[in-house]
């Protein structure tokens, strides 16, 4: 997943189905699952929030912010691409 000139490392199918699992079986009531690249690490890493403001506060798509960028946000409970 996420294969690109831009995302240097894919996302394994198996990383993103454990980061959905472990956003739904929080105590915590999660809605979203934001996925985040750092360009420093080159690594792809799980940001979990409970209300759909939280994507903007990561700006919009492919933008980077303090070497983060938000690549993608999915609903924990559909498994739907937020947009």
């Amino acid at each position: 997943m996420f294969d690109s000139p831009d995302y240097p490392k894919s996302l394994s199918e198996d990383q993103f189905e454990l980061w959905m699992e472990q956003g739904r079986s929080s105590p915590l009531s999660y809605a979203y699952l934001l996925i985040i690249w750092n360009e420093l690490d080159q690594e792809y890493f799980p940001v979990f929030a409970e209300e759909r403001n939280a994507i903007e506060e990561y700006g919009k798509y492919g933008i980077s912010v303090d070497n983060q960028v938000l690549v993608a946000a999915y609903d924990l409970y559909s498994q739907t691409r937020v947009a």
